[in-house]
């Protein structure tokens, strides 16, 4: 029961604190460095990268695009660069979707490490903050489509595992996460559809049918997300990525499924 209520408190405050991070463009900036640092660190560990670099890499990358695009509102020459750090990204999340589908190891050669944790983290942060900027205009910060995006995920993890827990037979992966099933992804599926036409009536953001295809996208794209780092775990023979939230894990556990989805939702929120 103790264990319990802890995992309930843990998981209540890092919901009130994404929430409150989204009802201004500085808190959410803030909010979203500190998590990316705590997710990049608890990263290097998975990977056994010792050295300071990604940090730095991490803060330039994050506050020229992030800051820039967000606080500053410039865009002369950084929707280009913002393209190009979009095109690198899902390239290298459609390796590591490649990687799923193979029984070795995914290779760790130092090279690839930097390039993990740039293209695969930190980049994830930056459209994380573009996202939340999306439906802004220079007079009010609005974060809504971001928060639906969250709540999509929510909304899928939680059915994904009901589902899946009472009625799962089929595994989806079971050489990588034995206790994930076809049946709990559909559930899953199912739930964040029927997420999206309430959140689509609520808000006056996307349409219906926008909202409809980005809970696929964030379904099909997070559960992913979450094969990949539970890979990278299993490589690295842990259970959780971290500590910082009892009974959950670490802040990598929390934001696997969302980082990954990241650059997919932002591809799709600029093709509309």
């Amino acid at each position: 029961m103790k264990d319990i209520a802890i995992r309930a408190f843990s998981g209540l405050l890092y919901v009130l604190l994404l929430v409150f991070s989204l009802l201004n463009e500085h808190a959410l900036i803030l909010f979203f460095y500190v998590v990316g640092i705590i997710c990049l660190a608890e990263f290097k560990k998975l990977i056994q990268l010792k050295n300071f670099v990604p940090y730095v890499i991490f803060t330039i990358i994050y506050l020229f695009f992030g800051y820039g695009h967000l606080v500053l509102n410039r865009s002369q020459g950084l929707d280009e660069a913002t393209l190009i750090l979009q095109v690198i990204s899902i390239f290298v999340l459609l390796i590591l979707i490649k990687d799923l589908f193979s029984e070795k190891t995914i290779p760790l050669f130092s090279s690839k490490r930097y390039i993990l944790t740039t293209f695969y983290l930190s980049s994830a942060f930056v459209f994380l903050v573009l996202i939340g900027n999306y439906y802004s205009d220079s007079e009010k910060f609005n974060a809504i489509i971001l928060l639906g995006s969250f709540i999509l995920v929510w909304v899928n993890d939680t059915f994904a595992y009901l589902v899946g827990s009472n009625f799962g037979k089929q595994k989806l992966f079971p050489s990588i996460s034995p206790k994930k099933t076809v049946e709990g992804f559909l559930g899953g599926l199912f739930f964040a559809c029927i997420a999206s036409s309430i959140i689509a009536h609520y808000t006056d953001t996307l349409s219906f049918t926008n909202w409809l295809i980005l809970s696929i996208i964030v379904s099909v794209f997070g559960t992913i997300g979450d094969l990949v780092e539970s890979k990278f775990k299993r490589q690295a023979n842990v259970k959780d990525s971290g500590v910082i939230m009892p009974g959950h894990g670490g802040l990598l556990d929390r934001f696997d499924s969302i980082i990954f989805a990241a650059p997919f939702i932002y591809l799709f929120l600029r093709i509309l």
